[in-house]
Order: structure tokens, then sequence, then C-alpha cells
């Protein structure tokens, strides 16, 4: 079928980068916005604009706030139908938590609640979610969407393809097809230390093309290739789930061993007992951290059979003064105040493991590094779009002689998943604006407009796609490119109007969270409108050097 292994290699990646690489784009576009998601939640929603803050008291602040959480409505919708029926008239409570970063100035807090009438799910249950002020206790609204962190986030790593967990499977088949289109690459190109260093936007546009992409997949190879691969092992257990399927009996059994070797209750004694002062026992790990010489502040708080005599709360140190996510837990009996056990260091497997999380979803305290993160996404995606592009060009003038489509069908969906993504993305920012405060389902309106315009930007881009069919570039592309550089600004000029924090002002705070924001939407701006005009440019060039129609038919001309 192949004259040699490299021509092998060369279809594998020709055809694995184009068939997926459309949602590696997204993928690897909103897995860039991800590095910042909580500094773009605190541009969506202006309460928060606060310096991010230590977890509070528990004892006076979190405990009354705590006791109020009730399952979400979705939730409970949801396990009405797993039940088939009514639940029982007050689920069960299980567990407490609370989480809190170095970029956080709100606390997540959380309750998870015991359904115990799903016959085929013992351990079936269902959860509540509030957001706080750390710095008074109080509850902000529902309503607000947390871009970055429950929208753009979820994106990079399902999609928002919920049902059977779908959206999941798919960011992992394009992970191992992004592995494979690597491996080939490299295969492909054998002269790669010269290719890290060729750039020739003088040459024509097919031979510039091709320079870029392959510049912009070797200047960041081992960037490209730790993150799907990370990410694949990150989510391992969905992808082969043998602890909750074939071997959960045995998985259960461990969980009951290693229980009853670090003294913590697997399951609640059905007895009631008070909770001691947890104040006193934050105070008591932080100790101990200081004297193991890692002093620090608590990431996570978590309550375990709450009010029940096997009850006990575990403290976990934040670690972002490390690659992995949160230190090590010191954990107490809760009705006593005892230390039951300290986590001692992580051994080489499990520290391998937290390492690898860690690199992937980076929440340590390291902003130079978290901007290679960004320059290392978005070159990605420049790789992706140039891949594409270079597909659509060498093919378009080939399939216009033989009346073909397939290169115009490709051409719009290019532009839907480049352009439009980006002026999807900005419909959001600039709906997060303008909707009312008051809106009932404020964040679900938001989101109905981010997929609508998307949807937009396909429908524009499939009418506007003529040229192609006839070997010439599509004008979708300018127009979108002027719709980018016209909402960036507009969003800009939303925030000052709806919130009067300009550049001017939140850099002369350094609040860097709110202007720099800005400033990436005014740079996406600059950048295209200068991609607009060179466009406008290239598609008067290509009017004037078009050929006269011939006489002939095409597929007479394509036979000859």
């Amino acid at each position: 079928m192949f004259s040699s292994f490299r021509h092998a290699m060369t279809w594998v990646h020709t055809w694995f980068g184009l068939v997926l690489g459309f949602v590696l784009m997204v993928v690897f576009f909103f897995g860039s916005l991800s590095v910042f998601d909580r500094e773009i939640d605190r541009w969506a929603i202006p309460e928060t604009r606060f310096e991010p803050q230590v977890m509070p008291s528990f004892d006076r602040v979190l405990r009354p706030i705590f006791e109020q959480i009730a399952p979400g409505e979705g939730e409970l919708d949801a396990a009405r139908a797993r039940v088939g029926g009514p639940l029982e008239p007050e689920l069960p409570l299980m567990s407490w938590g609370a989480y809190t970063t170095h970029r956080d100035p709100v606390l997540s807090m959380y309750a998870e609640f015991a359904v115990k009438n799903n016959p085929e799910d013992p351990d079936d249950h269902v959860h509540g979610h509030v957001t706080i002020d750390p710095r008074s206790g109080r509850r902000l609204s529902d309503d607000w969407l947390k871009i970055g962190s429950e929208f753009f986030y979820p994106m990079h790593i399902s999609l928002h393809v919920e049902w059977l967990g779908l959206g999941y499977w798919i960011v992992g088949l394009a992970a191992l097809i992004m592995l494979a289109a690597l491996v080939s690459g490299v295969v492909m190109h054998k002269k790669m230390f010269r290719e890290f260093f060729t750039f020739r936007p003088e040459k024509n546009r097919q031979r510039s093309t091709l320079d870029l992409h392959n510049l912009t997949g070797v200047v960041a190879l081992p960037f490209h290739f730790m993150f799907p691969l990370t990410g694949l092992i990150i989510f391992a257990g969905i992808y082969f789930p043998v602890s909750e399927t074939t071997l959960k009996p045995l998985a259960e059994k461990h969980e009951e061993i290693k229980a009853g070797e670090s003294g913590l209750p697997h399951d609640p004694a059905g007895v009631k007992a008070p909770l001691a002062s947890v104040d006193a026992m934050v105070a008591e790990a932080k100790r101990r951290w200081a004297a193991r010489d890692m002093p620090g502040e608590v990431g996570l708080l978590e309550l375990h059979h709450v009010g029940d005599q096997n009850g006990y709360v575990s403290i976990h140190r934040a670690g972002s003064d490390r690659v992995a996510l949160v230190g090590q837990a010191v954990h107490f009996e809760a009705a006593t105040g005892r230390v039951i056990r300290e986590e001692p260091p992580p051994s080489a497997v499990s520290g391998v493991a937290e390492f690898l999380t860690g690199l992937h979803l980076q929440h340590f305290e390291h902003w130079p590094l978290r901007w290679l993160y960004v320059f290392g996404g978005l070159s990605g995606c420049v790789c992706i779009a140039t891949g594409l592009l270079f597909f659509v060009g060498k093919r378009k003038h080939k399939h216009a002689a033989q009346g073909l489509r397939g290169a115009r069908v490709v051409d719009a969906l290019a532009i839907t998943s480049i352009t439009g993504m980006v002026v999807a993305t900005l419909g959001i920012l600039v709906a997060n604006r303008l909707l009312p405060v008051e809106l009932e389902q404020r964040g679900a309106w938001e989101q109905r407009i981010f997929w609508l315009t998307w949807l937009f930007t396909f429908v524009h881009a499939a009418l506007r796609s003529a040229p192609v069919q006839r070997a010439q570039l599509a004008p979708a592309w300018r127009e979108q490119c002027y719709a980018i550089a016209g909402l960036a600004p507009t969003a800009v000029a939303l925030n000052w109007i709806t919130t009067g924090d300009h550049l001017g002002r939140t850099v002369a705070r350094g609040y860097w969270p709110v202007a720099g924001l800005d400033l990436a939407l005014l740079g996406a701006a600059a950048v295209a409108l200068l991609a607009a005009r060179r466009l406008r440019r290239r598609e008067a060039n290509e009017i004037e050097e078009r050929p006269a129609e011939p006489e002939t038919p095409a597929v007479e001309v394509a036979h000859v």
C-alpha cells in the first residue's frame, strides 16, 4: 500500500490529524484559556474582584454555611431518574468540604448526601455546592457563571458533552490521535533541527504555511507530547474503570483494608457524636507542617461521616509551592480532635502520579511557567490550524478542477473551529457584561449565547465558502477576523462601563486578573485586524490573478 514506512507515517499524520484536528483545536484553545481560568472568573464576576484569601475560620464562618447547604435541584432530578421514583424525605449527610487556591479570592464549599433507596447502587449520592466571600461568609449568587473554571475548563476536558461521559472519550481519542500525529510527524521530518529555525514568509503561501506548521510543531514538541500523555493518565480511571466494574468487589475490599491500616473509618458507626473545634485541628496541622519544614496554609478541608462517632477531619496543605496539587494531609478524630494519622511522604509510584497530575493541572505558584503553558497551548493551536489550512490549500485547485466539494467542506469546518471558536468565546464575554444582573438563570443564557454564536459562525462559513469551489480564499476568514477585531475591544469597553474597572485603574492597582484579560483582548483585536487586512489584500490579488474561464468543461481539462 505504501512505498516506505515514511510514506505510511505521512498518511497517518495527514488523515488522523484531519479527522480529529477540529476537536484538538478546541481542546488546545480552551486548555490555554484554562491556564488562567480563575482570573477569567474574576473578570466575569465583578463582586469577586478582591485579593485571594486564606481558609477562614471553620467554627465561626464555615460551619453555619455548611449546615445550610442543600442538594442541588439538578442533582436531585438526576437521582430521582436513577432511582425511578421519589427520594427519601431527608437525605443523610455524608461529608463536607471546602477548597481554595492561591489564585482564588472566593471559597468553594460542598456537601455530600447519601441516596439510600437506589437498589442498583447503594453508594449513590448527590451534592450541594455554594461559593462564598471568605471575608464575610456572604453567599454569592448561583446565577453567576464562572466562565473560566465552570465553562472554559470543562470545554477543554469534555467538550460539555455529558451524555454517558461521551465527551471524555472524544477528548481521550483526540489525545491518542495527537500522540500518533506527533510520532508520525517526527518520522516525516528527518531534518527537525533545520526546520526549527526555518520560516520563509516571503515564499508562496503553501510553503510559508507548511513552514509555520513545522516550526510551531517542533518548538513546543515536549509540551505537545506531555499534555496529551498526562491527560490520558489523569482520566485513565474513566477509560479503564475496572475498579468500578470488573474489579469492584476487590476495590471495595482494598478500601476497607486501607481504612483499617490507616485508622480512618471506612463506614459510619450509626452513633451520633459532637464535633470538636476544627480551628484547633487546623492550628495543629499547621504546627506539624512547620515542624517538617513545610509551613503553609490549608488548601482543602474535608469532614467525613459528619455528626457520626466515626467522623474524621482531613486537613490538606495547599500545594502552590510545588507541582503536586495538595500537600500531605493530617487527619483528626472529629469528636475529640485527636490526631489519627499524618500522611507520610508519597511513595515513588504515587509521587510520580501526583507530579504528572499537577504538571497538567498547573495549580502551582509560578507565573512565568504559567505563561509558558499558554505559549505552548497557543503554539499547538497554530500548528493544528496551519495543518488544516495546508490540507485545504494543497487540494482546493484539484477539487475545483474535478468539481469536488471536499476542500470546501473542510475549509468551512476550519473557519468554524479557528476564527468561529474565538468569535463565540468573545460572544460569551460580551454577553456576560450585557445581560441584566437580575436575569433569572443568567449563567445559562450566557452559555446559550456562546453556542448560538458558534453555530452562526458555522452557517456563515458554509454560506461564504463558495469561492473555495473556484480554488479561491473564502471571505468568511476575513469577515470573522473583523468580527474578532470588533468584539474584543467591545468586551473591554463594556467591562469599563459596567464596573468602572478600566485599564488605567486595574493596572495602577496591580489587579492583573482583570487588567491581564483586558490587555489580552486588545492584543487579540490587533492581531485579528492585521490578519483581516492581509486577507483582504490576498483576496484582491486572487481576483486580479484569476485566469479566464476555460471554454472546455472542467472535467475535460482535468482529463487532459
